[in-house]
């Protein structure tokens, strides 16, 4: 485990969580990356790039106030906001999302995302599925799934890489466990005992851009790891991993031109939202481009705090007048960049939160948690994009038409990486074949 520390946030749940940039899971939690190299070769993992990136709007992101508004409706529904026209003929978003409008072919749409618990967690990001009923085990995440059936696309660099705070607080686990899948496909422990948990002594998310610091802190990992750990294979393909040149100069940022990183936004020093919400590191962006560059099949990240209830932490729109144009920036961006460095064919984009917002405003002036609707944009892969997909009704409450479950979307991005939903399964304990998706979950016909 490569661990970054960063920030710490919290959501209306109290529950603190700590920001960090870490190497190995989808989400936390499991063991150390030489025990997982160890129970990948037991359990005969070859290395074999299509690559998502996942951007996850933790909170709960108000999809009426983003790319579904609705200004014919009552004042206590529609918002303050004004929707603008996009490069689509037809397709209207939020007036804080101008360079998303401009580049409005390169996305698509769901307004229509349904089936959401009202959690905040990201397990349904994750994996597809609701929490309840799991099997024995427990569900394994999309990142351990890709793991068991694809594996690392190189040697010298993780399969996956997560650039997110913890998403749930239970002892159970984190979204990105390998549930019944097992030892091989472990996400990483972030505050491990030793250097098994291998942290990188001194470097915080805010000090990613200091090239000297980062490479110093691999160096000082080496002499440490050479001195006081026996070398067996395992440890030592774990050295090579975290210390390769492949994988430290794709966290290396001072590699990147300064015009770049300025293009990106870099992100706010100051708290997002309220309290200690965190900054809104839009090198967050970057740093995912130069991974799936780089190799890496999965990154994650969580951008920003989005459970905005209203005061005395802010209005919903306060909140999201600082969020929106960070994310429209950083966003955008990244797009913009896979395209022009061919990617935008092999890499996929979605990005979502949990559930969606109260159509009506609460008395302060905020919105509330609504699981029966939320929104999701997609980008890259080969999809079609410039199209909105489904819709509400006229208050933004329900799916009006085209109702998407999570595990349509999840269905669309195995397609995506060359896995067959219809064919693929994993086994758990007992030697039952589960399938990846339920039922009729395919893949969405208006994206492939």
């Amino acid at each position: 485990m490569l661990t970054i520390l960063g920030q710490r946030q919290r959501l209306c749940d109290n529950a603190s969580r700590r920001d960090f940039l870490k190497i190995g899971g989808l989400a936390l939690g499991g063991l150390s990356l030489p025990q997982i190299l160890r129970a990948e070769a037991e359990a005969g993992i070859t290395r074999s790039h299509k690559s998502v990136i996942m951007i996850f709007l933790s909170g709960g992101p108000p999809h009426q106030d983003m790319v579904d508004l609705k200004p014919d409706a009552p004042s206590e529904v529609r918002g303050e906001f004004n929707p603008i026209r996009t490069n689509v003929p037809g397709i209207n978003i939020c007036e804080h999302l101008p360079r998303l409008a401009s580049k409005m072919d390169k996305f698509a749409v769901i307004r229509s995302i349904v089936g959401a618990e009202e959690r905040h967690a990201g397990f349904q990001c994750m994996t597809g599925h609701r929490f309840g009923q799991q099997p024995p085990g427990g569900r394994p995440s999309f990142g351990s799934i890709v793991s068991r059936l694809q594996g690392p696309s190189h040697p010298s660099v993780p399969p996956f890489v997560g650039l997110s705070p913890r998403m749930i607080t239970s002892t159970w686990a984190d979204a990105g466990q390998p549930g019944f899948l097992g030892l091989a496909h472990t996400p990483f422990k972030p505050n491990a005992d030793g250097m098994a948990n291998m942290v990188l002594q001194g470097v915080t998310m805010d000090r990613l851009s200091d090239r000297t610091s980062l490479l110093n802190s691999f160096d000082g990992l080496r002499r440490h790891l050479e001195t006081t750990q026996t070398a067996d294979p395992y440890t030592q393909q774990a050295l090579n991993i975290l210390t390769s040149n492949r994988l430290a100069e794709a966290l290396d940022l001072g590699r990147e031109d300064p015009r770049t990183r300025d293009r990106y936004g870099r992100g706010s020093p100051e708290p997002a939202g309220y309290g200690d919400a965190g900054p809104l590191l839009n090198d967050y962006f970057l740093t995912a481009r130069r991974l799936v560059e780089a190799g890496v099949r999965c990154v994650t990240l969580s951008y920003g705090r989005w459970d905005w209830h209203g005061t005395p932490h802010g209005t919903t729109f306060e909140n999201a007048r600082h969020h929106l144009p960070m994310l429209d920036l950083g966003l955008t961006t990244l797009i913009d960049d896979l395209h022009e460095r061919g990617l935008d064919q092999d890499v996929s984009v979605v990005v979502w939160g949990e559930f969606g917002r109260t159509p009506r405003i609460n008395p302060n002036a905020g919105r509330d948690h609504w699981p029966s609707v939320s929104c999701a944009l997609l980008a890259g892969g080969g999809m079609h994009t410039g199209q909105v997909i489904g819709a509400t009704d006229r208050q933004a409450g329900q799916a009006r038409e085209r109702p998407v479950t999570f595990q349509e979307v999840f269905a669309t991005l195995y397609h995506n990486l060359g896995i067959d939903t219809g064919r693929a399964t994993v086994t758990d304990h007992s030697g039952r074949p589960h399938y990846l998706v339920d039922g009729n979950a395919q893949p969405m016909r208006e994206l492939i």
